[in-house]
C-alpha cells in the first residue's frame, strides 16, 4: 500500500490514505531469546497450574531466577493467547462486537461420535519463535479430525481446519469452543450457522468445559514438543503430524477402555455415518 520508492513523501501517502504514520515506520521486531524461554516455562507452568495469573506465575519465576515483573509476565501471556483459567464472577465478552452463545453441553449425555465437536488453540514453542496449533476433535471419541498451524493468532486458519472437518466426516450437533475472539467472530459463527451446526461456548475462563482439549494440549506438549526443539514451522508441522496420527490411531486412552480414538470413532458411528 506504501511506496517507500515514490517520488511522493511517505507522510504524504499516509495522509492521502488516512494512516497514521507510525503504521509505515513500524518495523516488527523477532521476539528476543530471553522472552521465549520465559514463555517456554510460563507454557509449562500453566499446563501445571492452570488457575495461575500473571502474579503468581511472576513468583513461580522469580523462584527459579527469573528477573521478571508482573506486567511483563502478563504482556508474555497475551502474546501467547493464554489466561488464567478460573470461573470468573462476571461472564464479560471477548470482544465488544461479537455475541457470544450460551454453554449447551451441561448435564448433556454425550456417547457418540459427531455429536459434539470442540475445538481451541495453543501456543507451540519453537527453537528460534513460536506458532499456534489449532485443532478440533471429537469430544466423544477424543479423535483430533483435524488441525493447523498459524504463526499469527487469526481466524483463517481456524475456519480452514473447520471446513476440512466438515467435508471429510460430515458435521456435528453441537460445536463447542471458548469465547475467544477467534471464536465469536462473524466468519467462525457464520460457518457453523451455514452448516446448521448448533453453538456452544464456554464460560469465560471455565477450563472444566473444555477439559478434553486441554488434555490434548497436555499430552500432545509433553509427549512431543517438550522433547523436540523444532527448526522450522515446516518441520513442526511434520513433527506434530506425526504424533497426532499416533494420538489417533494407537494412542489407547483408558476413557475409552484402551481403546484409542479411531477405534472409538469409528466403531461407535450410526450405519448411515459409517456408510
Amino acid at each position: 500500500m506504501i511506496d517507500r520508492t515514490h517520488d511522493l513523501p511517505v507522510s504524504r501517502q499516509c495522509q492521502i490514505l488516512s494512516l497514521a504514520r507510525s503504521t509505515a515506520y513500524y518495523r516488527p521486531q523477532a521476539t528476543s531469546e530471553a522472552d521465549l524461554t520465559v514463555m517456554r516455562r510460563i507454557d509449562e507452568l500453566h499446563l501445571e497450574h492452570p488457575f495461575a495469573g500473571s502474579r503468581m506465575l511472576r513468583d513461580m519465576l522469580r523462584r527459579e531466577d527469573h528477573v521478571i515483573g508482573r506486567k511483563h509476565v502478563a504482556t508474555l501471556m497475551r502474546k501467547m493467547g493464554i489466561e488464567a483459567l478460573y470461573k470468573k464472577p462476571r461472564t464479560s465478552v471477548r470482544h465488544a462486537a461479537h455475541q457470544v452463545y450460551p454453554y449447551l453441553l451441561r448435564d448433556l449425555k454425550i456417547e457418540q461420535p459427531d455429536h459434539v465437536w470442540c475445538a481451541d488453540i495453543t501456543y507451540i514453542p519453537m527453537k528460534r519463535g513460536f506458532v499456534y496449533l489449532f485443532a478440533v476433535m471429537d469430544w466423544a471419541s477424543r479423535r483430533v479430525l483435524s488441525w493447523r498451524l498459524s504463526n499469527t493468532l487469526t481466524t483463517d486458519f481456524c475456519l480452514e481446519a473447520v471446513q476440512e472437518a466438515i467435508d471429510r466426516y460430515g458435521k456435528p450437533q453441537i460445536f463447542n469452543t471458548d469465547q475467544g475472539s477467534q471464536f465469536t467472530s462473524s466468519d467462525f459463527t457464520d460457518l457453523l450457522k451455514d452448516n446448521s451446526i448448533d453453538i456452544s461456548m464456554d464460560g469465560k475462563g471455565c477450563w472444566r468445559d473444555n477439559v478434553f482439549v486441554e488434555r490434548l494440549w497436555k499430552s500432545i506438549k509433553y509427549e512431543e514438543v517438550y522433547l523436540r526443539a523444532y527448526e522450522t514451522v515446516s518441520v513442526a508441522r511434520n513433527r506434530i503430524g506425526r504424533y497426532l496420527e499416533f494420538y489417533n490411531s494407537r494412542r489407547p486412552h483408558s476413557a475409552l477402555d484402551g481403546k484409542t480414538p479411531d477405534a472409538f470413532y469409528f466403531g461407535n458411528q450410526s450405519l448411515p455415518q459409517a456408510a
